[in-house]
């Protein structure tokens, strides 16, 4: 009977030594990848925060964005190369362009729900509310120009092409561009900037009466 006793007791202690093995193991193999997401989550965080500290300092941010602008330009100078990558960040930043003098809602649809911009002195005053961000604009220039940098360290995105050719053709690019949403602008009456426009609805002052 003490014998059958001392093997059952054996058995747990070795299924329960086997378990904690197993569970050892585990751990063991799932640690280094747990490590490796907190720090991403933690460097995410800190990221965003710094972000969001930056948010109400638009002028420090503008003059920050062009000094990459102005170290990628060096860059490329200097190396004298690299210039698919200048023509793709053009391109890229001239949809940013489009996207952030563009409205939020589609002023087409506005139309027949009756949400368009204010155009007469009876309309209540709305801001213009655009499709990107000013913040989201700035950070996305600022992203494109420090990828575009480390890209110039790698020759195999230095292919060779003849840069006046690229030039002019996002110089064109850019006015028609630009000519087909300012037109889009005076076919829809909208303004995308908020300062300087007219509060509608607000009575003017009494004018002084003379005597």
């Amino acid at each position: 009977m003490e014998s059958a006793t001392t093997a059952g007791g054996d058995v747990s202690a070795a299924a329960a030594a086997a378990t904690a093995d197993d569970n050892h193991q585990s751990t063991d193999s799932s640690s280094p990848a747990d490590a490796v997401n907190r720090l991403i989550h933690t460097v995410s965080q800190r990221q965003q925060h710094l972000l969001d500290k930056t948010v109400p300092h638009v002028l420090y941010r503008w003059i920050a964005c062009l000094c990459v602008v102005l170290i990628y330009f060096v860059r490329v100078y200097l190396v004298e190369g690299f210039y698919i990558i200048t023509y793709a960040i053009g391109i890229y930043l001239l949809n940013l362009i489009i996207a952030f003098l563009s409205p939020q809602e589609d002023p087409e649809a506005s139309l027949t729900t009756g949400g368009n911009l204010p155009t007469r002195r009876s309309d209540e005053y709305r801001p213009f509310v655009r499709r990107l961000p000013e913040f989201k604009f700035w950070l996305s220039i600022v992203r494109a120009f420090i990828i575009g940098f480390l890209m110039t360290f790698f020759d195999v995105f230095d292919v060779p092409v003849f840069w006046p050719i690229l030039l002019f053709y996002w110089v064109m690019l850019f006015f028609l561009t630009m000519r087909k949403q300012i037109l889009h602008m005076i076919k829809y009456r909208y303004v995308p900037f908020s300062f300087g426009k007219q509060q509608y609805g607000k009575k003017p002052a009494p004018a002084e009466s003379s005597e």
